[in-house]
């Protein structure tokens, strides 16, 4: 079955969601919220994951988790495996706990306000969903790992790491003061989070975290292309799908679409002045769906060939060969393929 390609290296940083199957509860009391944090500490033990934040819904979680070594894989079929087998057995129930596979979003580490920002979503979850009243402090759930970063070293919850998300509010240590001035900042926005503008706003705020599969500029994404590239390999691409694999295909159509303007000797500049249907760009058009697997709108945009169909007759003119000129275009784009 086709699935996502899951990329890992070292020091990668995930948001990570995972929720029960056809949106069932993934916990059904506080012992199982207890069994799931237990199993989490143990994963990071075992696979070295610092938890940067963390929340336990009713039938979802999220992780802010950074992999010093590249283990999401293996760590979370250890972390979901366990706590299911735990879960089935405690209820009495047999079958799926989770739903698919969990999203992992790729987080740029480097870049500043991506903890934050994804912290603090996670954080605010339980306001989100109603489970703390306005009279409430967000600290009153338990279940999430915003209790911990009010709390003193000593008495924090060992495998979760403050230090990114504070530096980032531009808090050099841990004290008390910083503690209580991350407080007031989170209850800041649970404040906000509870009336109409504010929510809207954050929800704009938040809207990366849901769509697409990475966080980062261009450059963050052309190093997550080179390590798809390299987890490609060797393997049949039709086992993978997904937004990832989109832009990875888009990339490297990229790629042929240079090479193949140069072995023409045409600049990407000069195609919005050239005729929709010129040979150049039929001949383009052939090389692209030849030796890529961007669909024809794709190839219509770069080329700027204007409605779809020209794509598809310009496959099936330059495939017929006729005239030296396309011949001997084939023939220089073949060898410098």
């Amino acid at each position: 079955m086709a699935r996502k390609p899951r990329i890992e290296f070292a020091g990668a940083v995930y948001h990570v969601v995972s929720r029960g199957d056809r949106g069932e509860p993934i916990y059904q009391d506080d012992e199982d919220r207890r069994l799931f944090l237990q199993f989490l500490g143990e994963v990071c033990e075992r696979a070295g994951w610092l938890i940067h934040a963390f929340v336990a819904m009713t039938n979802h979680y999220h992780l802010l988790l950074e992999t010093p070594e590249p283990n999401l894989v293996v760590g979370m079929k250890w972390l979901q495996g366990r706590f299911a087998q735990r879960f089935n057995l405690r209820h009495r129930l047999r079958g799926h706990l989770f739903q698919g596979r969990y999203k992992a979003l790729l987080i740029d580490g480097e870049e500043p306000g991506h903890f934050l920002q994804v912290s603090s979503y996670s954080h605010l979850n339980p306001v989100r969903a109603g489970l703390i009243k306005a009279h409430q402090p967000l600290k009153i759930y338990p279940w999430s790992s915003f209790p911990s970063y009010l709390a003193p070293p000593r008495k924090r919850i060992g495998w979760v790491y403050v230090d990114r998300v504070f530096g980032e509010l531009g808090y050099q240590k841990d004290s008390r003061e910083i503690r209580e001035k991350y407080g007031k900042y989170m209850e800041e926005l649970a404040k906000r989070c509870r009336e109409e503008d504010g929510k809207k706003e954050l929800e704009e705020k938040w809207k990366p975290l849901r769509r697409g599969w990475y966080m980062g500029d261009e450059g963050f994404l052309g190093r997550l292309l080179e390590h798809m590239e390299k987890k490609l390999e060797g393997k049949g691409r039709e086992s993978y799908l997904g937004e990832e694999l989109r832009e990875y295909d888009e990339r490297q159509a990229l790629k042929m679409l240079k090479k193949g303007l140069e072995v023409l000797g045409i600049k990407q500049a000069d195609l919005e002045a050239k005729m929709k249907g010129t040979l150049e760009k039929q001949v383009m058009a052939w090389w692209l769906r030849k030796k890529t697997v961007v669909n024809r709108k794709w190839i219509s945009d770069k080329l700027r060939m204007g409605d779809l169909s020209r794509v598809t007759n310009a496959v099936k003119e330059v495939e017929s060969g006729k005239g030296s000129k396309v011949q001997r275009w084939k023939t220089q784009l073949e060898k410098n393929s």
